[in-house]
């Protein structure tokens, strides 16, 4: 791995530099490999246990592979109280996996995220980092179909924020 030699370089010299050096190697692989905590906490000076403490602290870190598309759906109690819990059993049955889990294929993983700013617009999912609200598991069929025969892309048609689906 002389790429993650290349990025503990560049960060650990920085204060502060742990969290945004495992954000460069989420960027190179897709994921922070488990393999490769031990190797930053040499690099940075640190247990193997606080590495990983960060990595899996935050939610935009993951030590397990990520499909290429990734659906979050807002944990916050307004999200919640607005059909949060039906929506994922939608995504759920849909996918054919669980919340924290990856499609066999690889493409699609199904997280959830902190309340993402807009809760006129409840529940709100965000598919990599476009958000979508008034989502209701209804659209969840539809809302799949229309991305999951061809590559995600910012570009795919999708209407935003809860428009008609």
């Amino acid at each position: 791995m002389p790429r993650l030699e290349r990025i503990i370089e560049r960060y650990k010299t920085i204060p502060g530099g742990l969290l945004p050096a495992l954000q460069a190697i989420q960027s190179e692989y897709g994921y922070v490999p488990r393999e490769s905590i031990a190797r930053v906490a040499a690099g940075f000076g640190l247990s193997p246990s606080k590495v990983f403490g960060v990595a899996t602290f935050y939610s935009m870190l993951s030590v397990v592979p990520r499909g290429k598309t990734v659906i979050r759906l807002c944990a916050s109690a307004a999200c919640q109280l607005a059909g949060g819990r039906e929506l994922l059993a939608a995504f759920e049955k849909e996918l054919g996996i669980k919340l924290g889990e990856t499609t066999p294929d690889g493409k699609i993983s199904l997280e959830t995220t902190e309340c993402v700013g807009a809760c006129n617009l409840t529940p709100v999912i965000m598919i990599n980092e476009q958000p979508y609200g008034n989502i209701t598991p209804e659209q969840v069929p539809e809302l799949l179909q229309r991305f999951r025969p061809k590559e995600f892309s910012p570009e795919t048609e999708f209407i935003p924020y809860g428009r008609e689906v």
